[in-house]
């Protein structure tokens, strides 16, 4: 099961919940694919930058003989390091921009996250509500089927 960061941007959520980001905590398979544009998308510019000159040793390692185990090495933990940490760091560029972390929540995709979160969230209502009459009147039970709790579950008497 994974974890969602949950993040509402500056000033609050709006009323629609649009602007609200879920954010996978885990292995992104996309950052690892392509390190560098992935981060260039969550605007990560110094760790694009990072893994792009990376990539470009790593490349360079590979070329020259002898040294093509370490060129590979270095390619793939920059892979691994963005896959794993990319994430992470795209909540820390947020949440330093003004975002706020809500909360954390643990489900098996995006969708049940998202129910979860916002099904916790209490709908605003009206404030010119009429209370109806609520006084039930209270009628013993004199059925003989049910004569005290069942399953030794105590009674309203508080007896078992």
């Amino acid at each position: 099961m994974a974890s969602y960061l949950i993040l509402t941007p500056p000033g609050g959520p709006d009323r629609s919940q649009i602007k609200t980001r879920f954010i996978r905590d885990g292995f992104s398979w996309t950052a690892f694919l392509f390190p560098t544009l992935w981060m260039l998308f969550h605007r990560l510019w110094l760790q694009a930058i990072a893994a792009l000159l990376l990539q470009g040793i790593a490349l360079e390692l590979m070329r020259q003989p002898g040294f093509f185990a370490a060129g590979i090495t270095i390619l793939l933990g920059v892979r691994v390091l963005a896959a794993l940490e990319g994430p992470n760091a795209f909540c820390r560029n947020l949440v330093a921009g003004g975002w706020k972390a809500e909360g954390l929540v643990s489900a098996p995709n995006l969708a049940t996250a998202e129910e979860i979160h916002f099904s916790g969230i209490e709908p605003k209502m009206e404030e010119h509500i009429r209370a109806n009459n609520w006084d039930i009147p209270s009628s013993p039970n004199n059925s003989p089927s049910r004569s005290g709790p069942s399953f030794g579950l105590p009674g309203y008497d508080g007896g078992r």
